[in-house]
């Protein structure tokens, strides 16, 4: 089931956050869609030392074609639930993306 993403924004900077589930060790890396509102996005690395966190933020800066240095985890660093704040895009790109489910 899907729904609409809560996005927020824009801040100050003009970037934007909303929520994302991770799902770390999974047998590739990739977005898998939107669920109850949230997406879902499943890396191949395991959550030790923050390469789960890394590798989302490679995933959503390289499907948002932004660098990755403008997508950042802002909460959840060590939870499954997490809020990612990216910088560098309009809301309709985001919207986009979450809609190419």
């Amino acid at each position: 089931m899907s729904g609409p993403v809560n996005i927020t924004g824009p801040d100050k900077e003009g970037g934007f956050t909303f929520p994302v589930r991770l799902k770390p060790r999974g047998s590739c890396t990739r977005f898998e869609g939107v669920r109850d509102g949230v997406p879902v996005f499943r890396v191949a690395a395991p959550p030790v030392e923050g390469a789960a966190n890394r590798a989302l933020c490679e995933l959503v800066a390289g499907l948002l074609s932004l660098p990755v240095g403008n997508v950042r985890i802002v909460g959840g660093e060590r939870a499954r639930n997490k809020r990612v704040r990216v910088q560098g895009i309009s809301r309709e790109r985001l919207e986009k993306l979450f809609a190419s489910e």
